[in-house]
């Protein structure tokens, strides 16, 4: 399937809400999960007001997202921004990002994909593979020292933990597994300044 891309906010906001539907998971979180400010619970926030901080995110740069095309057809969405966007991960010391490294949590320079959505139909075509790609390209072309991931390793992985992705999509957009936190997770890291050769630091 041939794919193109746009960033969210070169993106129609209509075309962002197509991929991510009127019901399920998607539709509810509007890729704020990792973007609650202190004290907040993504459960106790309303549809409407999650719909319209991403409205407002994907109004800005640098962006939030990306959005893949079939011809002109919204079938895919993959969060993509520098790590300090996400400020619920960059807070949060225990989750997979952050054990077993020294990392600057506060580092702008470093980009995160966090998430990805498919529309019912375009499944198990390579389509969120081919986001992560795109998405690595695009923290290049915006000037990121790097790019992180979080994905799934797990074989048994519940459908609810898939939307940060698989560690064989990120390896095949050039990502190298730098952390082994959890049977389930692990953390994966492009060091973009850096040549081929050169085996990405921890």
């Amino acid at each position: 399937m041939d794919l193109s891309f746009l960033p969210a906010n070169d993106a129609k906001w209509t075309d962002i809400q197509t991929v991510f539907g009127q019901r399920g998971m998607a539709s509810r979180c509007q890729c704020q999960r990792y973007k609650l400010r202190p004290g907040e619970a993504l459960a106790a926030l309303p549809d409407d007001e999650l719909c319209l901080r991403l409205h407002d995110q994907s109004q800005k740069l640098p962006t939030t997202g990306l959005l893949a095309f079939a011809d002109k057809d919204p079938v895919g969405w993959c969060a993509v921004a520098p790590r300090t966007s996400y400020s619920a991960l960059v807070r949060n010391s225990n989750h997979t990002a952050w054990r077993e490294r020294r990392e600057q949590r506060d580092d702008a320079a470093v980009w995160a994909i966090t998430c990805f959505w498919t529309r019912t139909g375009y499944r198990r075509k390579g389509v969120a593979t081919a986001l992560a790609t795109a998405a690595v390209a695009l923290a290049r072309r915006s000037g990121a020292a790097a790019v992180e991931a979080y994905p799934v390793v797990s074989n048994d992985a519940l459908a609810v933990e898939m939307h940060v992705g698989t560690a064989n999509m990120f390896k095949a957009a050039g990502l190298f597994t730098v952390s082994n936190p959890s049977k389930r997770r692990c953390v994966m890291r492009l060091d973009l300044q850096e040549t081929d050769e050169t085996v990405p630091s921890r």
